[in-house]
């Protein structure tokens, strides 16, 4: 075992919390060999993670496919400013199912459906936020423009890409930029 696997060992023996069992779990996701509890007193079992079924769902060909099938519809169309625009009716227009939709998007964009849409609506309220002709839409307008169907979800989303709120990503902008003195 090792020390991480032994400091847990004893910590869930010794600990009564089960909060706090759970935290050591949840702290170090990333570890190949995770410790599982079950529900019973200081059962460990240990579990190797799992090869992810979906990758070998879609040959690689059509993953190319669908790839570039996917980017068509939601960039190139802009399906992502669609609020009620769902994996499923992605599959449906690309006439396949959304299982593969989703293997497709986690395999070749390394994300969830919903992060990939996001992404896109960011860049877009990013845009928006800048542009001068916007500058006096509400926050909660340039969020229903691009596609979230609450403010919430936009703030975390764009707090989550940009590590800054909406507001002082505008502010950022807006604020009349220093001149640089030209030597004579």
């Amino acid at each position: 075992m090792t020390n991480y696997k032994l400091f847990c060992y004893f910590f869930l023996q010794r600990c009564t919390h089960l909060q706090k069992k759970y935290y050591i779990c949840r702290k170090y996701p990333n570890l190949t060999v995770k410790i599982i509890m079950s529900m019973a007193k200081y059962n460990i079992i240990e579990r190797k993670e799992k090869e992810a079924g979906y990758r070998n769902l879609v040959s690689p060909e059509l993953m190319d496919d669908l790839k570039e099938k996917i980017l068509n519809i939601i960039v190139m169309q802009k399906k992502y400013k669609d609020k009620n625009y769902s994996a499923k009716q992605l599959a449906a227009d690309l006439g396949t199912n959304s299982r593969y939709v989703s293997a497709v998007i986690n395999v070749r964009f390394h994300t969830n459906y919903t992060s990939f849409v996001n992404k896109y609506r960011i860049e877009e309220a990013m845009s928006i936020l800048t542009d001068k002709r916007y500058q006096d839409l509400r926050i909660e307008d340039v969020s229903d423009m691009v596609g979230f169907s609450n403010r919430q979800s936009f703030y975390a989303s764009f707090y989550k890409i940009m590590g800054v709120k909406p507001k002082d990503y505008r502010n950022q902008f807006s604020q009349p930029q220093p001149v640089a003195k030209k030597k004579s």
